[in-house]
């Protein structure tokens, strides 16, 4: 299998990027091309058409170089949450109506109590204002009359579509924020009635991993995909980067630290949580793929110290004694996990002296949320004992990442590639089976050190969460009780 090639295709906000990659974890072709978006206040659209144009020259470029013969697979992630409409030829009725566009406001507390019982049961409890089924209702309000054989379709499933050549299910993974129930597998019809959702709308829904079909005649010229290749169904983008890091075991977790942080781990059950700051994709296995994204993060960095040489910032940090202010860095208002406050703020804990700990009190801070995170996830009796997998942006930072091995007092392992692509072309692989292990590359792992000294800052800035309102008392109380294990 070390010669065979797996196509994973990552189509986001910004771009669409194609990834060919080989049983061994060699990238035989990679190409990535921009998306245009249009936004105006809550409004945030993309054009359906473009997503398959640059998808398709990208795969073009990208596997200009790769034997035919060697391609045995191909599958998509996209951008959780996003929808449009199509006509029954696949044709796009509506724009993309983006994973952050906010105009459904107005439908959350309709789908919310229609779907209370089911979402309870899944565990995130109520909807919100971008989620994929108030957009969808949305949509029905504003598009009345649509013509026979109209059907929803997830960012990936357009795409998928055009790639076989014919109508598709969607995955389980994309289809979550559009209500669909992840313990039964199916959607939950009686509330899709209620709220007025035809269910000849509605794709068939099948598990990531599924094979869709092959790449049709048509396609296989406009992409340069042999004809004939296998289309896995894929997942989300957020899913797609944890499985490029591997982060596959019950127990292990990957925690992706770029402009924010956002935590993704496996479990053998539903976790529930009564704060609705967490919830849970379904695992090509069956599993569970509990998550949560915070605000916080290193978008800051960006804003507070633009055009600064940030690798000497944080050399002159690891070479200091003494730096001990901490902030919390929150780009904008609100935080989303590891607790829900809308008019949480990013404060400063003592006063930085100079630009280097000013620096230094951001990353751990962010650190200080990440530690957290795990502190809520263990409370709320997600297994948390496996291997930490840390990917991002961040990561270039040997010395954020020795601080954030510090703070969770754990190793962590660091890969050499956890990009959504890879993580599609390692979801192709393991149809029928599990991929290759030589798909996943580490590059190091980082151990904690016994004496860094950084348990009473962490807790002073837990209690200070709480003091103002934010942490509620009981997570407090559990992160004071895990440090002091």
């Amino acid at each position: 299998m070390n010669d065979d090639v797996w196509i994973g295709i990552d189509l986001g906000t910004q771009s669409v990027r194609v990834m060919a990659v080989t049983g061994a974890g060699e990238v035989a072709g990679a190409a990535g091309r921009t998306l245009t978006s249009s936004r105006d206040g809550s409004r945030h659209e993309q054009d359906p058409e473009q997503w398959w144009r640059e998808l398709a020259a990208a795969a073009r470029e990208a596997l200009a170089g790769v034997r035919p013969g060697r391609v045995r697979g191909v599958a998509v992630d996209a951008t959780s949450g996003t929808i449009l409409l199509t006509d029954a030829a696949g044709r796009p009725l509506t724009p993309g109506l983006m994973y952050d566009d906010r105009r459904a406001a107005g439908e959350v507390a309709r789908a919310d109590e229609a779907g209370a019982e089911v979402w309870a049961r899944l565990g995130y409890r109520r909807m919100q204002a971008a989620w994929a089924l108030p957009k969808l209702l949305w949509l029905l309000r504003e598009h009345p009359g649509l013509p026979s054989g109209a059907r929803l379709a997830h960012q990936n499933d357009f795409v998928n579509r055009r790639l076989v050549g014919h109508e598709v299910a969607t995955d389980l993974s994309n289809a979550l924020k559009t209500g669909v129930d992840l313990v039964r597998e199916e959607w939950p019809a009686a509330v899709l009635d209620t709220l007025g959702v035809p269910a000849t709308l509605l794709p068939d829904v099948v598990r990531p991993g599924s094979t869709l079909g092959a790449v049709c005649a048509e396609a296989a010229g406009l992409t340069g995909i042999p004809e004939g290749t296998p289309v896995i169904a894929g997942t989300t983008d957020g899913c797609a980067a944890q499985l490029g890091a591997g982060a596959t075991r019950v127990g292990s977790w990957n925690t992706v630290l770029g402009t924010t942080l956002v935590l993704k781990g496996v479990s053998r059950e539903l976790i529930h949580d009564p704060l609705g700051v967490v919830y849970s994709h379904r695992a090509p296995s069956g599993d569970w793929l509990p998550g949560g994204a915070s605000s916080t993060g290193a978008g800051v960095l960006a804003r507070e110290f633009a055009g600064r040489d940030l690798d000497d910032l944080s050399r002159r940090a690891a070479s200091r004694q003494g730096l001990t202010a901490t902030t919390y860095p929150l780009v904008s208002p609100g935080e989303r996990f590891p607790f829900n406050a809308p008019r949480a703020e990013g404060f400063t804990l003592g006063t930085p002296a100079d630009d280097v700990e000013r620096y230094a009190a951001v990353l751990r801070g962010a650190a200080f949320v990440e530690r957290l995170c795990f502190d809520y996830l263990d409370l709320l009796g997600a297994p948390v004992d496996g291997e930490i997998i840390l990917t991002g942006g961040a990561t270039r930072s040997d010395y954020w990442n020795r601080l954030r091995a510090d703070v969770l007092g754990r190793p962590v392992t660091l890969r050499e590639n956890a990009e959504p692509a890879l993580g599609m072309a390692v979801l192709a692989a393991s149809t029928g089976g599990q991929a290759p292990d030589g798909m996943i590359r580490t590059r190091s792992v980082v151990d904690p050190r016994p004496d860094h000294g950084l348990g009473e800052a962490y807790l002073r800035f837990v209690e200070e969460l709480a003091g103002r309102g934010w942490l509620p008392a009981h997570a407090a109380a559990h992160a004071r009780e895990r440090t002091s294990r």
